[in-house]
């Protein structure tokens, strides 16, 4: 028999993702891309008329004022982890159907909150409560069928589920090309397809479709793969009289990193991150994040909290106020995050991972603990047309992973090698031709003369050798306040410097300099 499943499920989970995780606005216009096409969006979007599977010009062009974000799996499923957690506080034993969808056996909540409607009241307010996250709950016998009740808010009876899906549209399925064929033959419905004899089906359109012949017909034999709740790792040390001096909360801290290393050690994991967390004896709290580019040993987080404490306590590092903290600390706590199965940091082979490299390392993350983790960037490569788009700045210690816009073709993006120098604010020029008239460039790019010579700022005309060019820019011409029309030239000067000039407004500026 089918099991009975209970299933919360967050609508529109993509676009509360990147609220919670990035900040996004989501009571705007906001619509999450993949391959260019419209995966989730806000329901102000779909106020608007923008809908998924619509191609990204499509959306903007019903809503032009619309946020589009980049869709993230690994988004998706870290902003969830908070509300399984939340459920499990009800109720162990959770499986996970995607990122915005969990299921879990019906009868155990239901036999202990006295009936199953009572069950899916309580879960909807814990998630609420504890994440301030809208959730629906359906009941259904199977996974498919209680994800389809849970969009509907309903509790299907028990034996009621194939009538329930009979009535639904077959591409429910989310199996696009079953569901075109089955159209085009007159199956419409699941009831229509469940109809079909089971051997038919499998012969004529393979196993996968025989399994979805079952899903349609309400019978399908899955088992909810439950996960196990995450441990608690997290230390915690409590100290009376309060520790004021650097060298006491130094040691105090080296006795809880050792705990916290050996409960780590004890679960097969490592943390690539570490959260100190901290309360000083006048009730402030202090909370800082480090990083780690690799695996944190004993020593690691030994060093990052005696970093930290000494950055607190010396007053460097400042309270959430502002200011220094005005006693000293009588409970600290370790919290670990980006938790991986423990596989050891390997040094390189040829020395990659050099002392000069590890020193560099531990002032970069000594910076963070007296400035925060946001006062230290690196670069990683992106996407854009321009040179002020391709590169985007991550806090160090964070993945250094290039944007899914950084593989999309981008018509009119300059070509490599990319500008070693973008200057704060580009210098004004003037491009001449041979005859000493300023160049100009037409609505159709075409140049009023070769440039032959140019002048930067105020200094003397230099003779330009070679030319390439020009490269039209013409974005976001639906937002006045964020459209960017210009045209691009790239040169290299006599003098053998090679010079990015852009044409915006009548005005030529040396917007990038090359190696």
């Amino acid at each position: 028999m089918t099991e009975r499943v209970l299933l919360v499920w967050c609508p529109d989970w993509p676009v509360i993702a990147a609220g919670l995780v990035e900040g996004v606005d989501v009571h705007r216009p906001v619509a999450v891309l993949h391959a260019n096409r419209v995966i989730a969006c806000s329901e102000a979007a779909r106020a608007e008329g923008v809908r998924r599977g619509l191609r990204k010009r499509e959306a903007q062009g019903r809503c032009s004022g619309l946020v589009a974000v980049e869709h993230d799996p690994v988004r998706d499923a870290r902003a969830f982890e908070p509300v399984l957690a939340a459920v499990e506080e009800l109720t162990p034993g959770v499986a996970v159907v995607r990122p915005g969808a969990c299921a879990l056996p019906a009868q155990a909540p239901g036999n202990y909150y006295g009936g199953e409607e009572r069950a899916a009241e309580r879960l909807v307010e814990q998630v609420a409560l504890r994440c301030q996250v809208e959730a629906q709950v359906g009941v259904a016998d199977g996974v498919f069928a209680a994800l389809l009740a849970a969009r509907q808010g309903q509790l299907v009876p028990p034996g009621r589920t194939p009538a329930f899906l009979a009535g639904m549209d077959i591409r429910t399925l989310d199996r696009p090309n079953l569901a075109d064929l089955l159209r085009r033959l007159g199956v419409r419905t699941l009831g229509d397809f469940a109809a079909l004899p089971a051997a038919d089906v499998l012969s004529r359109f393979g196993p996968d479709a025989a399994y979805a012949h079952r899903l349609a017909a309400g019978v399908a034999d899955e088992r909810l793969v439950l996960r196990d709740p995450p441990p608690d790792l997290a230390v915690a040390g409590e100290y009376d009289p309060p520790l004021e001096r650097v060298d006491a909360a130094a040691f105090a801290g080296r006795t809880l990193a050792e705990r916290l290393h050996e409960r780590l050690t004890g679960h097969g994991l490592a943390a690539t991150r570490l959260g100190i967390e901290a309360r000083t004896a006048a009730g402030e709290e202090l909370h800082r994040v480090w990083r780690h580019d690799g695996l944190l040993d004993a020593a690691a987080i030994a060093d990052r909290v005696r970093w930290q404490l000494d950055g607190w306590l010396s007053g460097t590092a400042r309270t959430a106020e502002g200011g220094r903290p005005s006693a000293g600390i009588d409970r600290l706590r370790l919290l670990p995050d980006g938790l991986v199965a423990q596989a050891g940091l390997q040094a390189g082979l040829w020395g990659e991972v050099g002392e000069a490299e590890a020193r560099a390392r531990r002032a970069l993350v000594r910076v963070q603990g007296m400035l925060g983790p946001e006062a230290v960037v690196t670069a990683v490569a992106d996407g854009g047309r321009g040179h002020d788009d391709q590169v985007r700045l991550v806090v160090w210690g964070d993945e250094r992973v290039p944007g899914p816009a950084a593989q999309a073709p981008w018509p009119g993006r300059l070509p490599a090698p990319s500008p070693a120098v973008v200057p704060p604010d580009p210098t004004p020029a003037t491009v001449l031709d041979a005859t000493g008239a300023p160049v100009s460039v037409t609505a159709r790019l075409a140049m009023s003369g070769a440039p032959a010579r140019i002048a930067i700022g105020r200094d003397r005309p230099v003779d330009i050798a070679a030319w390439a060019g020009p490269w039209p820019v013409d974005e976001r011409w639906w937002a006045p306040t964020e459209a960017r029309r210009m045209v691009r030239l790239q040169l290299q000067l006599a003098d053998g410097r090679a010079l990015l000039v852009a044409l915006a407004g009548g005005q030529w500026q040396v917007v990038a300099v090359y190696d």
